[in-house]
């Protein structure tokens, strides 16, 4: 099983896959960019949550961090769920999930209503990921898998830039119409993602190699009961240890750019809100578009040159948007920097779905990338502590941190295996000692 419409080569890339694998594609592509916009706009709105509820800062800074760190748990059980049971269900109850969770995180009558409420949105961020991106890579064919894998993953720039939007546009008109309502209808907002469940359940049918993956299972009566167990073995350690690294490294260079950039442009520079969603959605375009291409070109010159290439460059202009007072060059040279930096997570769904079998593809994919959720879930306190506490400012703790973490990120992705144009099958592939008898 290829995942392949036919095996003829000699038609474009775009006529390829069948109705049944675009669609399931589309499922998977809404909710990622839809669950983006539900996170990320709580990044634009964490000063004025802190002057409603009279907490400092930082203490809004840990629900931005508890909301990662539940993102494990979530992703962790979605996996196990989709490898098992199937790709759909889980991806529905999670979109469900943090939907709801962030309707209700609008209405919060208190500070600890808030943080709960978005902790228990982690899970359902969590869980949408490996449920989606295994729905995604196991439907699509194997020779344009990379850019399609970056035009998945840079969804989460147009979620972004969707919540930019919504904040230069929308959240000064509601302040207005009533004080503190401007960011809790920016959460209300966040309910609409549910709408993408009833295009899931009308129209995306299971991967075909994953159900022709269960069938053997079954069939053999050799079920992978403890899928997260299995990637820890001998046979896949290496894998999941260096995508580990990667992930961590990929999540703190990412908050250290994005967590604080709003409060930084708002308190130190002095910039309206419509003035910062300018950078916000620019920059979050510019990362759907860096994915795209960064995601395509790895198909001619390999995973790991593919995102090794744009984040050596990025290391070296960091410090020249992040030293700009000057509105205009740090615009420019901030999109400058995610031309390249915005490359850095093109490969996140395919290249981790190419690392492990279909028995546990889910669960390791889902599993590695929200591990490095945890690590990123530091970077907002971190950051706030040196510039606030130690009286830093933001600037030179965001740019100590993304340098930092982009150099462990290169190493981690040259220790990676190569694996551009692998076929994804439907055997069974975890060695006999880690199936358990069903």
């Amino acid at each position: 099983m290829s995942g392949y419409a036919g095996n003829a080569t000699n038609v474009p890339w775009w006529k390829e896959p069948t109705k049944d694998q675009w669609y399931a594609y589309c499922a998977a592509w809404m909710g990622w960019t839809l669950d983006a916009f539900d996170f990320t706009v709580f990044l634009l709105i964490m000063a004025p949550i802190a002057q409603e509820f009279g907490v400092p800062l930082i203490d809004v800074t840990a629900i931005f961090s508890v909301t990662l760190v539940m993102r494990l748990g979530g992703a962790t059980a979605s996996g196990w769920l989709a490898d098992r049971l199937g790709r759909r269900a889980p991806l529905m109850i999670s979109i469900l999930w943090y939907s709801i969770c962030n309707f209700l995180a609008g209405f919060s009558p208190s500070f600890t209503f808030l943080f709960v409420v978005r902790a228990l949105l982690g899970i359902g961020m969590g869980a949408e990921w490996p449920a989606g991106a295994a729905l995604a890579m196991e439907s699509w064919p194997a020779r344009s898998r990379g850019l399609m894998s970056g035009v998945l993953q840079g969804s989460w720039g147009l979620g972004f830039a969707l919540s930019g939007l919504a904040y230069g546009f929308l959240y000064a008109p509601l302040e207005a119409w009533h004080k503190g309502y401007g960011w809790r209808g920016m959460l209300i907002l966040g309910v609409l993602p549910a709408l993408a469940c009833v295009w899931i359940r009308m129209y995306v049918k299971e991967p075909e190699v994953w159900a022709e993956n269960k069938k053997i299972q079954n069939a053999t009566k050799k079920q992978v009961t403890l899928p997260l167990f299995a990637i820890f073995k001998p046979k896949y350690l290496y894998n999941t240890l260096t995508g580990c690294l990667w992930m961590a490294a990929n999540f703190c260079a990412y908050y250290a750019v994005w967590a604080m950039l709003g409060t930084y442009l708002t308190k130190e520079l002095g910039w309206t809100p419509a003035q910062v969603a300018v950078p916000v959605f620019w920059g979050n375009i510019l990362t759907f578009a860096a994915c795209s291409f960064w995601g395509g070109l790895s198909e001619r010159v390999g995973r790991r040159w593919a995102l090794m290439i744009p984040l050596t460059i990025a290391l070296f202009i960091i410090p020249l948007y992040i030293t700009q007072v000057d509105s205009t060059l740090f615009l420019g040279f901030f999109l400058l920097f995610i031309c390249f930096f915005g490359g850095k997570d093109a490969l996140n769904p395919g290249w981790l779905s190419e690392r492990f079998p279909t028995e546990v593809r889910a669960t390791a994919a889902g599993f590695i990338y929200h591990q490095g959720a945890v690590w990123g879930a530091a970077v907002a306190p971190i950051l706030t502590y040196f510039a606030v506490n130690q009286g830093m400012g933001f600037a030179k703790p965001m740019m100590y941190g993304t340098i930092g973490s982009l150099v462990v990120y290169v190493i981690a992705v040259y220790l990676g295996p190569e694996t551009k144009g692998m076929v994804m099958t439907a055997e069974l592939e975890v060695i006999e000692a880690e199936l358990t008898l069903g």
